[in-house]
């Protein structure tokens, strides 16, 4: 939480609205020096004065404090994305990590390979899309083929594995929330 900066929102909301200071103090019915304040990083504003603010600005109070992020670090480069061999299987990140609630991730599965032995579950809701190839999918006791284009979605705790036993690769974009691998 170092990287909120409330003072600094509300100013950036207050500027976006085309409001001095002293607007947005006599809308709000607070002391245009206690605003200069919060602005400044000086003084930090109660639960009931950032509802105020934010219903002045209106704005949700929760954008108060959402956490800053660095622009550069949620763009990968397809030349730097993190890369995971496990087996056969490799994996390509698209997202930047493994933090938050959703990763983003290739999967190329070579011929007469498969993800795992046996069926596996985890907690993390998954939609497949294939990018090319064809593989089996097993979701419980059912079999399917996809083939490119298709997608699956699989819910959380389900049973499943891929299976590739064609004669090409086969690369299966896949998202996971949260993320699990």
């Amino acid at each position: 939480m170092d990287n909120i900066d409330i003072g600094k929102k509300v100013e950036r909301f207050r500027k976006a609205k085309g409001w001095s200071s002293r607007q947005l103090a006599k809308i709000a019915e607070i002391t245009p020096s206690m605003l200069s304040q919060i602005e400044r990083g000086l003084a930090n504003p109660s639960i009931q004065t950032l509802k105020v603010l934010a219903k002045s600005l209106d704005v949700p109070t929760f954008s108060f404090l959402l956490e800053e992020s660095n622009t550069e670090d949620l763009v990968v480069r397809s030349n730097e994305r993190k890369k995971m061999v496990v087996e056969n299987l490799s994996y390509e990140l698209l997202s930047p990590h493994f933090t938050g609630t959703l990763a983003t991730a290739i999967m190329n599965v070579p011929p007469n390979t498969s993800s795992s032995e046996k069926l596996l579950e985890h907690k993390g809701e998954e939609v497949a899309f294939v990018l090319e190839g064809k593989i089996k999918v097993f979701l419980d006791d059912k079999e399917y083929i996809l083939q490119t284009g298709d997608s699956v979605k699989i819910p959380a705790f389900m049973k499943h594995k891929w299976e590739n036993d064609f004669t090409e690769n086969a690369a299966i974009l896949f998202s996971v929330t949260p993320p699990s691998f």
